[in-house]
């Protein structure tokens, strides 16, 4: 794929950039290393401050920097926007607690002094998605450098502008000279940079695909991964719910970020006492949605990302189709210029159906009905995959079971899954492995070292 900013409201190629040459590289990676020696030499109040710096730049700079998000890949820019003050409330969290959070921690033994300690790893590659292409790298470039740690960034191909503005960032802030850098490659050069000795780590936030492969060249090289992959998210609704509410928020769960989002409510799985109500609810507000120009502030779901993103996801509901799924509502491409597709509804997915397993990465909701909690548990945990959910009742018997019993990263009852910096963040199954955010998050690239002075 072409490194180069197509913008996906007209599929207008804006520009092109040269990927950078194995010789620019290794001259990269050097200077990793070289920052990672200096950053980690710092004291936590110097890299706060200089953290500090970065936020500020974000926050100053979310109007420029979120409309060449949305020029990218097409998300709204009421949501762009959000979505870089988010990155500066996000490095605040860092340069606050990353010293309490990598505080030396004393163990009672017969030692004298027994203790285990933090200490940053060196230089840690990042592979990440275009669907939020600003916060999934600061969740990933705050905590890293806040450790000690340097940042090694491939980005999507198609957001590069994205890419080279988060590094302009912390270069802004006073960072020291190669602490962030932005590698403009293909695919096809990861696993030469993942082989490579100066790289001690890898993250990842992308497909399932792409995952298992950084995970296996990891594993062969024995370094640590951390990976957040697809999801399948079950938003449960029962009849005690706030059903102005639950709707209101499911709408949005299913189709913020034009519906292209791995915590996005996917399978609306209702109780059978409220589910006509509620699907026809559903997809009066689905209807209600604006689709248009991504630029505009009225607008609230804009093009999908690519060509090839519509076609899979409009492929994906024609096949549930033929396999005896009922269209509510939408679910189909939208003639015009860019990569529109109209937001959608869908029930009566068969078991038997790929669909029934397959994360659909847009706008179309999932209906299922069940009898009773027990049986809502059991279909959410129907699926491979195991990231984030939901679940809307005021009976605390109910949510306590949902807590306990759903196969997931992540529980949120009566609201929508979300991230924060303060909470862990990531999945189990196929979801991926490791945590991102909080204490866990500025850990994951640490050596923990156990000290013992007798």
């Amino acid at each position: 794929m072409a490194i180069q900013t197509q913008n996906p409201a007209t599929g207008d190629v804006i520009k092109t950039f040269d990927a950078h040459t194995d010789a620019e590289v290794d001259l990269i990676l050097a200077k990793s290393v070289v920052a990672h020696e200096v950053l980690r030499d710092w004291s936590f109040e110097k890299r706060a401050d200089h953290m500090r710096k970065a936020a500020k730049i974000l926050r100053d700079e979310a109007d420029k920097l979120g409309k060449i998000v949305t020029l990218e890949m097409g998300k709204t820019l009421t949501s762009a926007i959000a979505e870089v003050n988010k990155c500066a409330l996000g490095a605040e969290y860092y340069a606050d607690m990353a010293e309490s959070h990598l505080a030396d921690e004393v163990v009672r033994t017969d030692a004298a002094k027994s203790y285990r300690a933090y200490q940053p790893l060196g230089p840690v590659l990042a592979v990440m998605p275009w669907n939020y292409p600003i916060w999934q790298v600061v969740r990933f470039a705050a905590p890293a450098l806040m450790a000690g740690n340097t940042g090694l960034l491939k980005h999507a191909s198609n957001v590069p502008q994205c890419a080279l503005y988060i590094e302009d960032v912390f270069k802004r802030a006073g960072f020291p000279d190669g602490a962030f850098q932005t590698l403009l490659i293909s695919g096809g050069k990861v696993e030469r940079v993942l082989r490579d000795n100066r790289v001690k780590a890898a993250t990842l936030t992308g497909s399932e695909p792409a995952g298992a492969s950084v995970a296996a060249i990891c594993g062969q090289e024995i370094k640590p991964t951390v990976l957040e992959l697809g999801g399948s998210d079950a938003f449960i609704i029962m009849p005690s719910a706030d059903l102005d509410a639950a709707i209101a928020t499911g709408v949005k769960a299913r189709n913020q970020n034009n519906g292209q989002s791995c915590i996005a409510a996917k399978r609306f799985i209702v109780h059978a006492d409220i589910y006509e109500e509620v699907r026809e609810r559903l997809v009066k507000a689905t209807q209600a949605l604006k689709i248009g120009d991504p630029m505009k502030k009225d607008t609230d779901v804009g093009p999908l990302v690519n060509e090839a993103a519509r076609k899979e996801i409009a492929s994906q509901v024609e096949a549930a189709v033929k396999d005896g799924a009922r269209l509510l509502t939408g679910g189909k491409v939208m003639d015009g210029d860019g990569w529109y597709f109209e937001p959608g509804v869908i029930e009566n997915i068969p078991k038997d159906s790929k669909a029934y397993y397959e994360e659909i990465f847009g706008p179309v909701a999932a209906l299922y009905k069940v009898d009773n909690i027990d049986a809502a548990i059991e279909l959410a945990n129907d699926s491979p995959f195991g990231l984030g959910s939901s679940i809307w009742t005021t009976d605390k018997s109910e949510q306590d079971k949902a807590i306990r019993n759903l196969q997931a990263g992540a529980t949120f009852v009566n609201a929508m899954t979300a991230s924060h910096p303060a909470l862990p963040f990531g999945g189990i199954k196929r979801s991926g492995y490791g945590r991102e955010l909080a204490a866990e998050g500025i850990r994951a690239f640490c050596n923990v070292k156990t000290v013992y002075i007798a």
